[in-house]
């Protein structure tokens, strides 16, 4: 009887096959279980907080950090990680996944597109952060440390914000210098399943040098030594139900390839890789007119659009400085001189 007790006991207990709590801010949380936080954060004008939800597999495994809401206004990503929090099994898992629900509080309810109005600050451009530095600095420190500095792997979810039709691809972070970490992360993003894949070629990149920021919240993490990747899917700061879906459905897919979840991934289809942008930007406040769409295939020299004045007047027509498929364009009419108006992915076929 002593003998099938103890049996018993080892089927049925994650502890005693290997897998012990995750402790996170001092609190446990148990083998197959998962625990919501509601994270503070002040500086001394401003407070905010980070809803986070931890999933805790009843295996040993990656540690998965994903980031939402770094932009408030793009809100696929977000309403992707509300799916995410029924969609994960921690009685399933193995490893742990850590996820920010949103990053940018500020932003998200204040319907701020890009940077958190509290500071007008754009959190993805000051990471790592500082402790002691203005909310939204303060928001990349925690995230640095406590999120990212916790994970062996990590996803950045973004979408289209406001005013940028975009389509749906994914990127990861390569650097000649990290080889078998690059090779970890073009695999994840491989497995997400998406046509577009962008090589964010970083071994000349002033940013992920030592003493530098790293600015975006992904690249904070490769610089760590992460595996590192972001998803873009989403358009126009608007809920669609299939690129809800569609990200979702990739993270699925990722922790499959991380063998933190069960499942065998069907073969992707032709997968088409970006190794370099181009990009054209507005010379003029005014209007915008766009001639074409995001996925849109343009040739170099192609008439995409053009700007006026505020009186119908045209001040600048814009041409495709390469040929590649239109990766965002500018979807709603104003522009600001500097912005950019069109982003096109330059194949490597």
């Amino acid at each position: 009887m002593k003998n099938f007790i103890l049996l018993s006991l080892l089927l049925i207990s994650p502890v005693l096959m290997g897998q012990s709590s995750f402790t996170f801010l001092g609190d446990v949380v148990a083998p197959g279980s998962k625990r919501h936080w509601t994270i503070p954060i002040s500086s001394t004008q401003d407070s905010t907080v980070i809803p986070i939800t931890i999933f805790h597999g009843t295996k040993s495994g990656p540690v998965l950090g994903i980031t939402a809401g770094v932009h408030g206004y793009e809100y696929a990503p977000i309403m992707a990680g509300q799916k995410l929090i029924e969609r994960i099994n921690p009685q399933e898992l193995s490893g742990t996944v850590i996820l920010v629900q949103i990053a940018n509080l500020g932003s998200f309810l204040g319907r701020s597109p890009y940077v958190n109005p509290m500071d007008d600050k754009n959190l993805n451009r000051v990471f790592p952060g500082s402790a002691d530095g203005t909310i939204t600095e303060r928001i990349a420190h925690f995230i640095s440390e406590e999120v990212i500095g916790r994970s062996t792997h990590f996803i950045d979810m973004h979408s289209g914000d406001a005013p940028e039709d975009l389509v749906a691809y994914v990127g990861y972070y390569q650097n000649d210098n990290m080889p078998e970490v690059s090779k970890i992360g073009k695999s994840m993003a491989m497995a997400a399943g998406y046509d577009y894949i962008i090589e964010f070629r970083t071994t000349d990149k002033d940013y992920l040098k030592e003493g530098n920021l790293s600015l975006y919240c992904s690249a904070e993490a490769f610089k760590r030594g992460l595996p590192a990747m972001d998803f873009e899917c989403g358009r126009l700061g608007i809920i669609e139900p299939h690129l809800i879906e569609k990200i979702t459905y990739g993270v699925e897919r990722i922790l499959i390839e991380l063998k933190m979840a069960e499942g065998e991934l069907d073969a992707s289809p032709s997968q088409l890789f970006f190794p370099e942008r181009a990009y054209v930007s507005s010379d003029f406040e005014g209007i915008f007119y766009p001639l074409k769409k995001s996925g849109d295939y343009v040739s170099k020299g192609m008439h995409v659009g053009y700007v006026t004045d505020f009186f119908g007047k045209h001040i600048q027509e814009v041409y495709a400085p390469e040929t590649g498929v239109v990766l965002f364009i500018l979807g709603t009419p104003p522009v600001n001189r500097g912005e950019s108006l069109i982003g096109i992915g330059i194949s490597s076929r």
